[in-house]
């Protein structure tokens, strides 16, 4: 499914304002009311897996900004929608990073602002609470109008989520937020959306760059061998291990007491 425009890219497809040139995908242009898409059509079958993505978020407004990206990894793929290009309601995970705030109090952070939230469906996220009441954790990340691209990592494993970044261009590093807990199941899909609302300013996504691997980098573990051995077979092995060095114990105590009887024999 190629409804964008530019390039084809081998096992992505890509709907919306997107488009493929040789060097990056543009999900949005700098315009109003544009949003973008771009999917991967080969489900992840790994339990533990990590995602890094290389992006740039630009355009020609100062203060206004609307309204931000998705890295997704959801059950249900190229379905636009209202968060940030994708369909609310959705199945699965959701790293946004949201370029405005659209919260009309007080907030105790500033943006952009990376956030994490898993749905099973049921939640609706709140674009007018900038999805606070929703989300996991998040932190703070300048990525906004940079030289240089935004590094993101999500590393999903044992049911730990974990989001870091480089977003200084130092080629290091630093966690965003964990969170023990997390339930995702196989056979979902990776995606990153975008969106520009009615705002004066009208950013620019970007992406450079997606790596996907079961672990990637400094995060790669080697995942323990299993025992040959079950443990019926531990537990009986030691079982006839123990009664052997009875056995041993009881001959050598029969062993002696019949040596003793045979030497008091001799002085009769």
């Amino acid at each position: 499914m190629v409804t964008g425009a530019g390039m084809t890219i081998p096992y992505w497809d890509f709907i919306g304002s997107t488009m493929v040139t040789n060097n990056y995908v543009r999900l949005t242009p700098d315009d109003q009311s544009k949003r973008g898409l771009l999917w991967n059509s080969v489900p992840c079958s790994v339990r533990n897996w990590e995602l890094q993505v290389h992006f740039k978020v630009h355009g020609k407004g100062k203060d206004l900004y609307g309204d931000g990206l998705a890295i997704w990894y959801a059950k249900d793929r190229m379905i636009p929608g209202d968060v940030f290009g994708n369909q609310d309601f959705f199945q699965g995970l959701a790293v946004i990073l949201d370029t405005y705030s659209n919260h009309n109090g007080p907030h105790n952070h500033q943006h952009p602002y990376v956030s994490a939230m898993v749905n099973n469906g049921s939640l609706h996220y709140d674009h007018d609470r900038d999805g606070t009441h929703t989300q996991l954790a998040g932190c703070e990340a300048k990525f906004r109008n940079v030289a240089h691209d935004t590094h993101i990592a999500i590393r999903y494993e044992n049911d730990v989520l974990t989001v870091s970044t480089d977003v200084e261009n130092k080629a290091a590093w630093k966690e965003c937020l964990s969170v023990k807990g997390v339930r995702l199941p196989t056979g979902y899909y990776f995606g990153v959306t975008a969106a520009n609302r009615r705002l004066v300013g009208h950013p620019r996504h970007h992406v450079h760059q997606i790596v996907r691997a079961g672990y990637a980098g400094e995060y790669h573990v080697e995942d323990p061998k299993p025992s040959s051995l079950s443990g019926i077979k531990i537990f009986l092995l030691m079982l006839v291990g123990t009664l052997a060095v009875i056995a041993c114990v009881v001959i050598g105590i029969m062993f002696y007491q019949k040596h003793q009887e045979n030497s008091r024999k001799r002085f009769y």
